[in-house]
């Protein structure tokens, strides 16, 4: 194999090089040298392909009365892991099947050459040890599991147009003198909006998060903290643009805000739910980022173990093709090899377009499928670039995560227009090799520029794309970066749909207009009985924390239906009636 200097090659991205099985669940130390095959410090929690991956039996696993699993999820995502384990941790016996080698989904990982990369996005949400919204961490401990964390000392520094550049430091304080210092004349502006944004996180962060869709739950809430349902109510129908320009009239302050709801959401603040914006931007100050020691990948793989500890199952290689439909009632799944799984109930953590308009592709639209399609569109995708540089090219002080926009406000949602860039390597330098760091870039492609190619044009496509990404950020932030780099891959709309098996790429929806808030975003239980939503595609969307949230109130929902949670019929049917309603209105 040639050194590590030369190697600059474009293996597959996302498939992961799998290393070998042994018991160990906790993170352990290697006396094996840097950048060699041993596992070191850092390594993923657990060094098993992915949990116990069970071999898949002969014939079928029937359903109904006699069927041996309470709930099958199809996809390993974060949504669908915190799904599962909250109903395995309940009780409850559950199957999930993974199309892919490895758990997590775009919080997945892969090895190589000595680098471990995560799929996707570095900044993690919920992860602190306080507060009712760290909710990876209560995840994990659902399962008994816990995980070694590393704060950052910030979330997010912006490089914006006009030489504008804000760090959005660990502490409420440092940042918010920042952004008055950049801004003076807009100091009230500022107070207020981000003031309202920790009211309704406060509001949030005081309340047991379960299903909204469960009447028992939500009555218990209200009564024992009215002031702080009340408040939720209001704001669930508005978006942080609206509020920002009660308060602000700078423009360039707005755009500003439009980028902290970008690296969110994808789209604009003018589209951004506010309680959406105010998670994220209260959380990583009420209890900061922290990256998990070896990786996001590890988070998946933990939950995944913890899984199967508490007597549930998770098979890999196990392509779902269909749901299986009994009297109108969704009773199991069917995978590409023909082998069924029966249980009480599916739960889906494929896209919405890619549960109804494929595992269910024979089956009409339901009506209230046509209303999400019609209020939402597929966001956009992403091209991502993984690269092992040599340490030598980052400054001393380098920040964790970087985002790009250099001339224009304009280029902010467009299609290549912004750069986010994730350095792990500052937290955890056991990722790489010795004297090198990983640099994990993402910026926003639409599948449809990506089409149509032949290898040839597509793979120079690649090339011709990334290398201007990485010219810019040479030019932005660190002189000599081409030079550096030791190894380059580079991932398309294309990659994303094929490793991750998301619809077009995408990331979840994005609003066609103007939406009202959180509004017409469907929650966990569908049209068809036994059937249920996990992930980005339902409220209250994308990013990790708002997945795993997802997870926890699907868990919750299905665990009432199947009698591990108390409910009441005639309450039940008159909020799901109610939620139908207001999504029609919206």
């Amino acid at each position: 194999m040639p050194p590590l200097a030369a190697r600059v090659h474009a293996s597959p991205l996302l498939a992961p090089v799998i290393p070998t099985a042994r018991p160990a669940a906790r993170l352990r130390a290697s006396s094996g040298p840097r950048g060699g095959g041993s596992v070191r410090r850092g390594a993923l929690a657990s060094e098993k392909p992915a949990a116990v991956a069970v071999a898949e039996k002969a014939g079928e696993d029937r359903g109904g009365e006699q069927s041996p699993y309470d709930a099958i999820v199809v996809g390993s995502g974060i949504g669908g892991l915190v799904a599962a384990t909250q109903l395995a941790a309940k009780g409850a016996r559950v199957l999930v099947l993974e199309k892919y080698l490895i758990p997590g989904g775009s919080s997945g990982y892969y090895r190589r050459d000595g680098f471990t990369f995560d799929v996707g996005s570095s900044v993690m949400f919920g992860f602190s040890d306080k507060g009712n919204l760290n909710l990876i961490t209560q995840a994990l401990k659902a399962v008994g599991r816990k995980m070694e964390v590393l704060p950052d000392p910030s979330t997010v520094h912006f490089h914006l147009p006009r030489d504008l550049s804000v760090l959005v430091h660990r502490k409420y304080e440092d940042f918010i003198n920042e952004l008055i210092s950049k801004f003076p004349h807009e100091k009230e502006g500022i107070l207020k909006f981000y003031g309202i944004c920790w009211k309704i996180f406060n509001s949030l962060n005081s309340l047991e998060l379960k299903s909204l869709e469960e009447p028992l739950y939500l009555f218990g809430q209200f009564f024992r903290k009215p002031l702080e349902c009340l408040t939720l109510a209001y704001y669930l129908p508005q978006n942080a643009g609206d509020i920002a320009r009660n308060f602000i009239k700078d423009q360039a302050l707005l755009s500003f805000i439009d980028a902290e709801c970008f690296i969110v959401s994808t789209v604009n603040a003018l589209q951004t739910p506010m309680i959406n914006a105010s998670m994220v931007l209260c959380d990583r100050h009420f209890g900061g980022i922290n990256y998990p020691v070896g990786g996001v990948g590890g988070i998946a793989t933990s939950l995944a173990d913890g899984l199967v500890e508490k007597g549930s199952e998770i098979r890999y290689k196990a392509n779902v093709t269909n749901v299986i439909l009994e009297n109108g009632k969704a009773v199991g799944v069917r995978l590409s090899n023909g082998k069924e799984f029966f249980a009480k109930t599916v739960i889906s953590n494929a896209t919405r377009w890619d549960t109804f308009g494929k595992l269910l592709k024979d089956k009409e639209l339901p009506e209230e499928e046509k209303n999400f399609q019609k209020n939402y569109v597929k966001a956009p995708s992403f091209l991502s670039i993984h690269m092992g540089v040599k340490a030598s090219v980052l400054p001393a002080g380098t920040d964790c995560h970087h985002f790009v926009l250099e001339d224009d406000w304009n280029n902010l949602e467009k299609p290549y227009g912004s750069i986010f860039l994730s350095i792990p390597t500052v937290l955890d330098p056991s990722l790489a090799p010795e004297g090198h760091h990983i640099l994990h870039i993402f910026t926003t492609a639409g599948i449809e520029d990506w089409e149509g190619l032949s290898r040839n044009e597509y793979e120079g496509k690649k090339e011709v794309v990334a290398n201007e990404i990485i010219r810019r950020l040479e030019k932005k932030l660190f002189p000599g970066l081409q030079d550096s780099i030791v190894l380059k891959e580079v991932g398309s709309p294309k990659t994303h749909r094929r490793f991750l098996a998301r619809n077009d790429g995408t990331y979840g929806p994005m609003p066609r207009g103007k939406p009202k808030g959180l509004l017409a975003m469907p929650f966990n239980t569908t049209s068809i009985d036994g059937l249920y939503c996990v992930g980005d595609s339902c409220f209250p969307g994308q990013g990790v924390i708002a997945v795993a949230f997802s997870g926890i109130m699907c868990a919750h929902r299905v665990a009432a239906d199947i009698g591990l949670e108390q409910k009441s019929p005639v309450l039940d049917a008159g909020l799901l009636g109610l939620l139908r309603w207001l999504r029609t209105l919206a």
